[in-house]
This record gives C-alpha cells, sequence and structure tokens, in this order.
C-alpha cells in the first residue's frame, strides 16, 4: 500500500490516504450527536464534477496565487482544504507552506479523496495527508489550523449550520476561514454574499472582508470565529427569498432578500 506523508499536529493524528476510515482525533471520532440544528431555508446544489475549471485556465489567471496572497498564507502554516476534488489548491498550498507546514485535504466523495490521495503520493507531497469527510461534518482535529478554504463548494454544502458549527474548534486563535464562490444563487452553484455572511455569523463568525475575484470566478470572504460557539437549538436560521424585482433594481449578484429569527441581513 502507498501512504501519504502523516500530518503533524498539536494532538495525535495519524493517517492513510488509502484508509476508507483513518482514525480521528480525540473528542472527533464521529458526528457526535448534540441536538437538532436548522435546515438550509435555500436550495442545496449538486455535486456535478470534482473539478471547478482546468488548472490551466485557473493558473492563466494566478488564481490560487493570488487567493493565498490576499489569504496571507505564508511558509510554516497549517492548512485544511475541504471539497478538495482533484487537488488544484492542495498543490499550490503545499508548495506556498513549505516543508516546515501541513496541508489537510479533505473531500466527502471516496473516489474523489483516492485519486486525490494517489496524485499527492505521485508528486511526491509530504506535507499533505488526505481524509474522508461526510456532508455535515468535515471531521477537523481541532485547534489545529492556521487557514481554513473552502473553493466553490459552499453552495454543496446541504447542512451549512451543522457543518459549520463542527468546523469552528478546528481553529487555531486568530486562524481564519476563506470562502471562494460565484455571486448567483446556490442553485445555480453559487452563493450570494448577504447570504453566505448570514449564515456563517448564525454560528458566531464575524466576516472579516469581502473582495471581488474575478480570476475565481466571484468573490473571496473570511471569517474568524468570535465569542462562544451557540448551542444547536440557539441557531436561527436565514430565510432566503429570491427576489426578482429586487435583482432588477440592484447590482447583479445581490439577488435574495435575507432576515434571520433575530435580525434582518442585507
Amino acid at each position: 500500500m502507498t501512504r501519504v506523508a502523516l500530518l503533524t499536529l498539536p494532538i495525535a493524528l495519524t493517517l492513510s490516504a488509502c484508509e476508507v476510515n483513518p482514525p480521528r482525533a480525540q473528542g472527533n471520532n464521529e458526528s457526535e450527536d448534540v441536538g437538532t440544528f436548522p435546515p438550509a431555508d435555500r436550495p442545496v446544489a449538486t455535486i456535478v464534477s470534482s473539478r471547478w475549471s482546468t488548472e490551466e485556465a485557473r493558473d492563466r489567471l494566478n488564481e490560487a496565487e493570488t487567493v493565498m496572497d490576499r489569504a496571507g498564507i505564508r511558509p510554516g502554516m497549517t492548512v485544511a482544504d475541504i471539497g478538495a476534488g482533484e487537488g488544484y489548491y492542495t498543490t499550490r498550498l503545499a508548495a506556498r507552506v513549505g516543508e516546515d507546514g501541513r496541508v489537510l485535504a479533505q473531500d466527502i466523495i471516496p473516489e474523489v479523496r483516492d485519486t486525490l490521495a494517489q496524485r499527492v503520493a505521485r508528486e511526491r507531497l509530504d506535507n499533505v495527508s488526505v481524509r474522508l469527510g461526510v456532508p455535515e461534518d468535515p471531521r477537523l482535529p481541532e485547534a489545529s489550523f492556521d487557514r481554513v478554504f473552502m473553493v466553490h463548494m459552499y453552495h454543496e454544502i446541504a447542512e451549512p449550520y451543522e457543518f459549520l458549527w463542527r468546523m469552528r474548534p478546528s481553529l487555531r486563535p486568530n486562524g481564519e476561514v476563506i470562502v471562494v464562490d460565484a455571486d448567483r444563487l446556490t442553485q445555480n452553484h453559487g452563493t450570494p454574499p448577504d447570504l453566505l455572511e448570514c449564515e456563517f455569523a448564525a454560528v458566531g463568525y464575524r466576516l472579516v472582508s469581502t473582495q471581488s475575484m474575478p480570476s475565481a470566478g466571484g468573490y473571496m470572504a473570511v471569517f474568524r470565529a468570535v465569542g462562544p460557539r451557540p448551542e444547536p437549538s440557539d441557531i436561527a436560521s436565514c430565510r432566503y427569498t429570491p427576489n426578482a424585482e429586487r435583482l432588477e433594481r440592484e447590482q447583479p449578484g445581490r439577488d435574495a432578500r435575507l432576515t434571520s429569527d433575530r435580525a434582518r441581513v442585507g
């Protein structure tokens, strides 16, 4: 069996890219039953491909380099690439963080995970490990990551509140979540920025910045976890009402009216 390099984290973690169910850190062995999370009140896009575009086309636009620059990726960092697919960001993050850094690449489709593991082994990316997640839980070890990347995949998360809630403990102090997505309806494989901010805020994340990212097909948003993690029963779902009339009046992409049970957003 070909084995991928081990990911060295503050807690014990042994991974093999060829294992279907690799060991997980204590306290994160299974998705703990903590109560009921609110459902997403918006369509969920289906997963249609493990790639968003060709790597050659993305590199011609300098996509990954621009995103990594704006995300402040430096040598020695530990980064998670959620929904890694064929590894466009994984391989480039591995080069940027260097031999003293670490990258954990995660996907929820076993075949995609296995293909990526083979690429990691073939390219001898000794600072990368590959893991299988589940739709509602990325299964990341706690207090381990300086950055968590979610590139062109957020609109495919069927249980965003549970997913974001379970992801929160994986961030180190001052760790950030980097979301890259298209500014369009979720059923059209994008996420309106106001909707993204509302769903993150419901789980206790603060929006740090939003920047236009034409090279990445939309925008880049940066979030940090603030305050205590809310109880699942206290999370208020964002209500999502596409409004064609409002779309005609406002700039392209601002095509949803968002409210929560506590406050109006957008």
